[in-house]
């Protein structure tokens, strides 16, 4: 009988990504309290990315850039150029690849590595990647090494900046039961206050609580936090060059003023509308379930999602779609005025894909739809995505008081 080799994996996250990055092509940031973030002019002018001195002054990710500059009056505000960061990211992936070819990206800044079978430990395979990029690069990174994905995020959160943290099946318990239920993968902030209800407040405990009590909080989540908590996930790391389908798409906005009524969400939700719709065409995709999410003022989310009778990529449809869930699911009372709104159309299918229509399907009008939108994406492509837009969007309340792009 072969006997099965552990699994070694390694998470590797850029410390203050953007940050980090813009301090390499300008050294002179890295003496300063600096942060990377949106326009201050809009409300949704955030801090993306900070660096250790902006850290020292309590500067943190997500917050608001008045927020920021109430902390630290010298902190210097430089804005993201994105595509730098995606060739800089490239550049770090190159180092990944020399060590395995089973690589799977968590957006520009983290990664997982299946090292399983290599001759160095996964900690000495860990420390020469983390001195490596230093060195080569200019830039830190925090590596988790574990036995599962999982575990091997917690490890890379674990200690930063520049560290590497092992967590095994011997020590895991003692390592991690005791951080937040909400540092674990896939336990959000809606996830985490409902644990926290049921006095569930740590990884641990919520390992110990029975899977059939979760399961009826949280339904197949309830499962799948519960296998996470107690290292049981076995996810395979993705192969280098393996076609990662897209699966959803998205876009969401914040609002330049809080939003007060149904009306007011309707606008937004119809124009980013138009934003998924064209890119789930762009793609060749139609979207077989649609969601909605809003944030209230306090940013307390709200969320709920529905499949579709027939897959889309029509965004009157996802629009129409979407306001319905937000009219059904959102209480004005409970929750107040909206400060965002997302929405995005996932489970993905080939736009050919044949489906089956009901009696009450006209054919002759889906394919008029479909000539329009060919229309519209052609028009907008020569002369720009605002030269159309749609009649609820064109209101007096949609362009005084919002801001919708492409």
């Amino acid at each position: 009988m072969v006997r099965r080799k552990e699994r070694i994996i390694l998470h590797s996250d850029i410390n203050n990504c953007f940050a980090s990055i813009e301090c390499v092509f300008r050294p002179e940031l890295k003496k300063v309290p600096m942060a990377v973030g949106g326009n201050k002019q809009e409300r949704h002018g955030i801090i993306l990315a900070k660096n250790q001195i902006a850290k020292g002054f309590g500067v943190k990710t997500g917050e608001a850039l008045w927020e920021a500059k109430q902390k630290c009056p010298n902190l210097i505000i430089v804005p993201p150029r994105v595509d730098m960061y995606l060739d800089f990211s490239k550049r770090v992936f190159k180092i990944y690849e020399e060590y395995t070819n089973q690589i799977e990206s968590f957006g520009i800044d983290e990664c997982w590595l299946d090292v399983t079978g290599s001759q160095k430990s996964g900690y000495d395979i860990a420390e020469e990647i983390r001195q490596r990029i230093k060195t080569d690069l200019g830039v830190t990174v925090s590596v988790g090494v574990s036995f599962n994905k999982i575990f091997a995020k917690l490890g890379s959160d674990y200690k930063k900046p520049d560290a590497v943290t092992v967590i095994s099946k011997e020590n895991f318990k003692e390592k991690i039961w005791g951080l937040p239920a909400i540092e674990l993968l896939s336990v959000g902030p809606a996830t985490n206050k409902k644990l926290n209800k049921y006095g569930v407040t740590t990884i641990g405990q919520l390992a110990q609580t029975p899977i059939e009590l979760l399961q009826s909080w949280f339904g197949k989540t309830g499962c799948t936090i519960w296998r996470f908590a107690n290292g049981l996930d076995n996810a395979p790391v993705e192969y280098v060059g393996t076609d990662q389908m897209v699966k959803s798409v998205g876009n969401g906005r914040t609002a330049h003023r809080d939003l007060e009524s149904n009306q007011d969400v309707k606008v937004l939700i119809y124009a980013l509308a138009e934003s998924v719709a064209s890119r789930i065409r762009k793609i060749d995709k139609k979207a077989e379930v649609i969601s909605v999410s809003v944030k209230n003022k306090d940013f307390v989310a709200c969320s709920a999602q529905h499949k579709l009778e027939m897959p889309t990529d029509d965004a009157n449809e996802i629009g129409k779609e979407a306001f319905a869930l937000f009219l059904k699911n959102y209480n004005w009372l409970t929750y107040g005025n909206i400060r965002a709104v997302t929405i995005s159309g996932s489970k993905l299918v080939d736009k050919d894909e044949p489906v089956q229509m009901d009696i009450y399907t006209n054919p002759q009008r889906l394919e008029k739809r479909d000539n329009l939108n060919k229309t519209v994406d052609l028009l907008r492509g020569r002369y720009g995505y605002t030269c159309l837009r749609r009649a609820v969007v064109m209101s007096d309340l949609g362009m005084k008081k919002m801001h919708f792009g492409g």
